[in-house]
């Protein structure tokens, strides 16, 4: 099987998944979710570590983990995010008494925010369904048309230093493309509110790119070419949710503004 053939392949099995999970909602969500979140601070402390800060990570795990089981035990936003809240403040101060930064507590909140945002999004009703396809239709879209656009037009590159890959016409066109994925995925769900959505949805495709930047800054600083190799064909988990999990806090943020913390789904999608 051709490299091609196995990312197809591996692709098509993800997407199944994550699509079921999507529609289970509730703890089955929350799971997956919870998975991510773990996989993303797993593949963050492996591309870092070092002899002198194993032990430190290792530490800071236990934090996250005390945050993902909040999260898995349905316990109300304030306190999951207090929960966060305190790992974090703990993690920073392991760090300073070892006088090793704050690399991995920077790993930590990266983690426990996407594993958050992504859990209270889909919450368990129908807003939450709609909400997280929407997500996922404008980041899918972006990365997709930002490729092809990419290829297909090149010119001046966004950010060479980070990404040499990456141009200005891929950026606008995944941006175009994730605008118009976000409107029809809302329309379909004959969500009123388009004008906004549609906002909305450009909003998160640009910080879905300045996700997908913010990680091949991580692993050029780290020195390797992808995050992981869990993922037959493409690499690790933060190299396939890095756009996602960016979007995703930002969507939480905006719907928190919107409907509240425990729901917010329910400002920007009421069905």
């Amino acid at each position: 099987m051709s490299n091609l053939q196995l990312r197809f392949l591996s692709a098509v099995v993800l997407a199944i998944v994550v699509l079921g999970l999507t529609w289970l909602g509730g703890l089955p969500f929350r799971l997956f979710a919870a998975l991510i979140g773990a996989a993303i601070f797993y593949e963050w402390c492996a591309m870092s570590r070092t002899v002198a800060n194993a032990s430190y990570q290792m530490l800071t795990a236990l934090f996250l983990a005390a945050v993902l089981l909040a999260l898995l035990a349905g316990l109300p936003a304030a306190t999951v995010l207090l929960v966060l809240a305190g790992a974090v403040v703990a993690s920073i101060a392991v760090g300073l008494v070892r006088g090793q930064g704050s690399w991995p507590t920077i790993g930590l909140a990266y983690a426990g925010f996407s594993a958050v945002s992504l859990a209270f999004l889909r919450g368990g009703d129908h807003s939450g369904l709609v909400a997280i396809l929407f997500l996922f239709a404008t980041v899918w879209a972006t990365d997709i048309l930002a490729y092809f656009a990419g290829r297909t037009i090149g010119g001046p590159k966004l950010a060479p230093a980070i990404s040499p890959g990456k141009t200005w016409s891929g950026a606008i066109g995944g941006a175009v493309g994730g605008l118009a994925a976000g409107l029809i995925a809302a329309a379909l769900a004959g969500v009123a509110n388009l004008s906004v959505l549609g906002l909305v949805a450009l909003l998160l495709s640009v910080v879905s790119q300045m996700g997908d930047l913010f990680e091949s800054w991580v692993k050029r600083r780290c020195g390797v070419k992808d995050s992981g190799a869990i993922i037959p064909g493409h690499g690790g988990v933060m190299d396939r949710v890095d756009g996602l999990v960016a979007a995703a806090f930002a969507l939480y943020v905006i719907g928190w503004m919107a409907g509240g913390a425990d729901h917010p789904a329910r400002g920007l999608f009421p069905l």
